[in-house]
């Protein structure tokens, strides 16, 4: 059963309370009146039935007068009483029905704050995880009552919390800036080091180890930037096709052994920042791709608009991934093991990125650019193994919507 709202409650008090006192006070004035009308009347007869008129001689004719009087006097006070209660009980009901709407208003402007301090933490809750939507404040006016001071509580902990997101991000960016120095100065190091004539075969293994490890730190390195930088939402906004961008993408992999590629391009044409949405499309694809191999298998990329967003599908064959750990993908440095099965008992998207190919950056980094566009980015399990992954963009022409949560249906597999 659907209960009722506060604003629906309190309307419900006021008119409750107000017929109650309006019931009482009409139940006390019929009884005040009823016995003002018996007084004056009673007193009346009684002089009457000693002398009616002072001229009616014998006392049949006072008993005759006396029994009129009594009638009149009945039928005046019952065509009284009935309309007093009738005509009070029909102003009471308009009365109440007035009250009624005027409560509803007044609750509805008494409940003005609580609803503003709502819309704030709903649009903030649906901003992302990453803390972007904590700058906005509520920033309530009016008398220091105890709405206020729940605003200004709430207001002091966005603060905190946005001051507590601010500092994690731009201490991972200034780490990876200080950890990018001494790579590249161990990068150099090594090539000199390989580069030279009399250097060793010992030598030269060792420093293409390094140099491997080297490169994989350098990526790691850029990941955590890219994630980092994706996490502010973006401001300046240039026109950019995800059409063309896949279409560049896939023609770096279509000649990769044992992968078949299909593609169904069409214009998706969104406003936002080229580089992050290439390295969007790129962590796409590269995933795809990863997943597939060394088994080989399908990718199919396909671009459009729908309903006035840019949408971008990217789906490929590879393991079973069970549904409940879609969402655990999406989080930094968890990954899918691509070299076998998952199963609830061994399943690879708990596992921390350790010595294989993937660091567990590329989804998060996926979903922080889609939202730092005012997209979305969903993914579901693919029928036979593998992953559906739709991203959705506004539009360059169309307004940003409220809602992004409706999922894409998945390519058609030809």
């Amino acid at each position: 059963m659907k209960r009722l709202t506060i604003r629906a409650r309190l309307t419900l008090v006021y008119g409750g309370l107000l017929l109650l006192a309006g019931v009482v006070l009409l139940a006390v004035t019929y009884v005040l009146v009823d016995q003002r009308m018996r007084e004056p009347l009673t007193g009346v007869r009684a002089q009457v039935v000693q002398n009616p008129f002072g001229t009616l001689p014998g006392v049949g004719a006072a008993d005759q007068l006396r029994i009129l009087i009594q009638e009149a006097q009945d039928e005046a006070k019952r065509n009284a009483l009935e309309s007093l209660l009738t005509q009070g009980g029909v102003a009471l009901l308009l009365i109440s029905v007035v009250a009624v709407g005027f409560g509803w208003l007044i609750a509805g402007r008494a409940l003005q704050p609580l609803h503003q301090i709502t819309g704030t933490a709903r649009r903030i809750a649906a901003a992302d995880a990453g803390g972007r939507g904590l700058h906005e404040r509520i920033a309530l006016r009016g008398p220091r009552d105890e709405v206020r001071e729940l605003a200004d509580t709430f207001d002091l902990m966005l603060e905190r919390l946005d001051r507590s997101f601010d500092g994690q991000r731009r201490f991972v960016a200034n780490a990876s800036h200080e950890l990018r120095t001494p790579l590249a100065l161990n990068r150099s190091l090594l090539e000199v080091a390989m580069s030279r004539p009399g250097a060793s075969a010992e030598l030269r293994q060792l420093g293409e180890t390094l140099m491997a490890v080297n490169e994989r730190h350098e990526r790691l390195i850029d990941g955590l930037l890219t994630l980092a930088d994706s996490e502010q939402r973006v401001v300046d906004r240039t026109p950019v096709d995800l059409a063309e961008i896949a279409g560049h993408l896939l023609d770096q992999v279509a000649g990769t052994p044992e992968l078949t590629v299909r593609r169904r391009l069409a214009p998706a044409t969104t406003a936002g920042d080229p580089v992050l949405l290439e390295r969007l499309t790129q962590n796409l694809v590269e995933n795809a791709v990863r997943h597939n191999l060394p088994a080989g298998g399908e990718i199919d990329v396909s671009t459009g608009t729908v309903d006035g967003r840019a949408t971008l599908v990217v789906a490929n064959t590879g393991p079973v991934v069970p549904g409940y750990e879609i969402e655990t993908i999406f989080q930094p440095f968890r990954r899918l093991h691509h070299d076998r099965v998952a199963t609830p008992q061994r399943s690879g998207a708990r596992d921390r990125a350790g010595a294989g190919r993937g660091f567990g950056l590329g989804l998060s980094i996926v979903r922080a650019v889609a939202q730092a566009h005012g997209g979305a980015v969903h993914a579901q399990p693919r029928e036979g193994g593998g992953l559906v992954v739709t991203v959705i963009l506004p539009s360059l022409v169309g307004a940003v919507p409220g809602h992004l949560a409706r999922a894409v249906p998945a390519p058609a597999r030809g």
